[in-house]
């Protein structure tokens, strides 16, 4: 988040501040221009390329308008995140260099697109004409109410987004219920990998106990709650994360039967099940919820398999459930994956699959179609040597 900084700048011949708030570390814009309904979508545009920040003073749903003007003219000079440049739609962009493009377009998309701000009184409201009431998704994402701000209205679009599928919540086949997802915790859309942990066998002894090491929206220790085992101790660092699988495992009345503990992946002790779902891309993020996807140099993932045996029961399993997308854009080798399984003295003793079932698979404009068509996710059992 962006802490104590300010932004400041110029208005009615006066020199103002406020607070800066920025959930994926976005700098304070050091320059800031104040507009309003007279500004035009090209002038806007103009500005937020060169790196001027627009304080909006004029009608919400114009501001609104505006950024939508604002991605259309990014989307025509193939600043687009989702649509790949000429060579790399003709495949002759390799894999890897078609990944770092595609991350480059969202992150020069994103900084163009977060230039439109909004200002906020210290009560969450918005002091626009036709601003919506938005107190209740600001709460959720910050937290308590403190002190007047400023904020990008893409990142405010982004909190109504999370606020809407926290009251919606997303459809677990597995578990025949809902689980509802918190602002900055990942939402489990892609069901495959959910349903691979409904569907693997279960190892002896694992009725009595099982970790699943960063829970997230908890909905794996809720699957493996649900399949029987009495006590499941889920982990995870993630204040947000914490917050969000305990509110929906106490939803689910499993709350006496999983216990939410903040630990940087194990728990104390050994289990004769040790599940993760680790981030399965090794990239660095870029906001809150990114970082259940992309997972500088793998830490997570080598961190889970290098202290995996210390904490199986004899005869134990551990669970890993990784996606080989990142084998198809030449981030990460099979080869590399299996010598790290073998480093940790550990050894596979089965392998799960499945295939994608989200629309993105089957979009052949996407810049990353051919990894993602042909990507598997699996459930890797693995044992101590």
């Amino acid at each position: 988040m962006s802490g104590d900084v300010s932004i400041v700048w110029n208005e009615d011949g006066k020199v103002r501040s406020a607070r800066w708030r920025s959930e994926s570390a976005t700098p304070a814009p050091k320059r800031v221009v104040v507009a309003d309904d007279r500004l035009s979508a090209d002038a806007a545009y103009r500005l937020a390329c060169e790196g001027t920040a627009i304080l909006w003073r004029g009608d919400f749903q114009n501001a609104r308008q505006l950024l939508q003007a604002m991605a259309r003219r990014t989307e025509r000079r193939g600043g687009r995140s989702g649509k790949p440049g000429k060579a790399a739609a003709e495949g002759n962009v390799a894999a890897t260099d078609a990944f770092h493009l595609h991350r480059q377009a969202q992150a020069q998309r994103a900084r163009t697109l977060g230039m439109l701000l909004l200002p906020f009184d210290a009560d969450y409201t918005i002091p626009l004409r036709r601003a919506p009431d938005v107190r209740q998704a600001c709460a959720e994402a910050y937290g308590p109410r403190a002190e007047s701000f400023v904020v990008s209205l893409r990142e405010l679009l982004g909190l109504i987004g999370a606020h809407e599928w926290r009251k919606k919540g997303v459809s677990i086949p597995a578990l025949g219920e809902r689980i509802h997802p918190h602002y900055g915790v990942f939402s489990p859309l892609r069901g495959e990998y959910v349903g691979l942990v409904a569907e693997a066998p279960l190892p002896a002894g694992a009725e009595t106990l099982a970790f699943d090491i960063g829970t997230g929206s908890g909905v794996l220790a809720a699957v493996l709650a649900r399949r029987g085992v009495r006590h499941v101790v889920a982990t995870d660092q993630d204040t947000r994360a914490l917050a969000c699988a305990a509110e929906n495992l106490s939803r689910l009345g499993l709350a006496a039967q999983v216990e939410v503990v903040r630990a940087d992946l194990f728990p104390e002790g050994r289990a004769p099940l040790v599940v993760c779902n680790p981030p399965w891309v090794p990239a660095r993020p870029s906001s809150p919820v990114e970082h259940a996807v992309y997972d500088p140099d793998s830490r997570m993932l080598r961190g889970f398999l290098g202290g995996l045996a210390a904490h199986l029961a004899p005869g134990g399993e551990g669970w890993l459930i990784l996606s080989d997308f990142a084998e198809h854009l030449g981030l990460r080798s099979r080869t590399e994956l299996l010598a790290l399984i073998d480093e940790a003295g550990l050894q596979v003793v089965g392998r799960l699959d499945a295939r994608p079932q989200h629309p993105r698979a089957a979009d052949a404009s996407d810049a990353l179609h051919r990894a993602r068509a042909a990507e598997v996710t699996s459930l890797w059992r693995l044992a101590a040597r």
